[in-house]
């Protein structure tokens, strides 16, 4: 079974692709991982994600496991990773390049310790219309800018990093509108998917109507 969570960025799709994938035994891939791990090589070289060039390079050499030690580093998850990710994203070379490296997971999907699983959960944007779009369950997580950027903010606050509100709903503005007018898949849901709205709901409550819609289509 493969399930995808499309939406924008802070709207919930990690933490409930992560307790969807405890809770049915499937693989956890989070794609908006290789865009971040492209994104960071190049800040650590001192190349702007603006350089397409360098940008298609780095994607090209990057491996699972370049991927996941780039992960624990902490400007992975910063707002300059962000940044730094969606500019990435939108070149159509870089996309094309990782998009393989996303597909070939849902042939084989395996657990971090190299385990064959019966499926997997995909986190991240255009898993639904683009990287798996014939997914057996499509979900589209989204909210207001206003509460996503409130969220990223928390996080990073509790992480010990500098962040101030307005600076990230000013980021969080502007990447929602570069993710939905790029050219090349712009962040849209699938005709298919179920939308949820996740700014007045807690993650319980969006766990618990996720977990419906799965067990109809299992148990239908």
């Amino acid at each position: 079974m493969i399930i995808t969570i499309d939406g924008p960025a802070a709207a919930g799709k990690g933490t409930l692709a992560k307790r969807l994938a405890e809770k049915y035994h499937l693989a956890y891939f989070d794609t908006g991982m290789v865009y971040r791990a492209v994104g960071l090589k190049l800040l650590i070289a001192g190349i702007s994600p603006d350089d397409a060039e360098a940008a298609e390079k780095a994607a090209r050499e990057l491996s699972f496991i370049e991927m996941h030690k780039l992960s624990e580093r902490p400007e992975f998850r910063s707002a300059a990773g962000g940044q730094a990710a969606s500019k990435v994203a939108a070149l159509p070379k870089v996309r094309e390049i990782l998009l393989k490296m996303q597909q070939d997971f849902a042939v084989s999907p395996k657990s971090p310790t190299g385990e064959s699983m019966s499926g997997a959960v995909y986190d991240g944007r255009d898993t639904g219309t683009v990287v798996c779009p014939h997914a057996d369950i499509k979900f589209f997580i989204t909210a207001s800018p206003e509460v996503r950027a409130m969220r990223r903010h928390k996080e990073y606050l509790q992480k010990g990093l500098v962040s101030d509100f307005e600076d990230v709903l000013a980021q969080t503005k502007e990447r929602d509108q570069r993710d939905s007018s790029r050219a090349a898949a712009p962040l849209k849901p699938a005709e298919d998917a179920v939308i949820i709205d996740t700014s007045g709901m807690d993650i319980a409550t969006v766990f618990a109507e996720a977990c419906r819609i799965i067990d109809a289509k299992l148990f239908a």
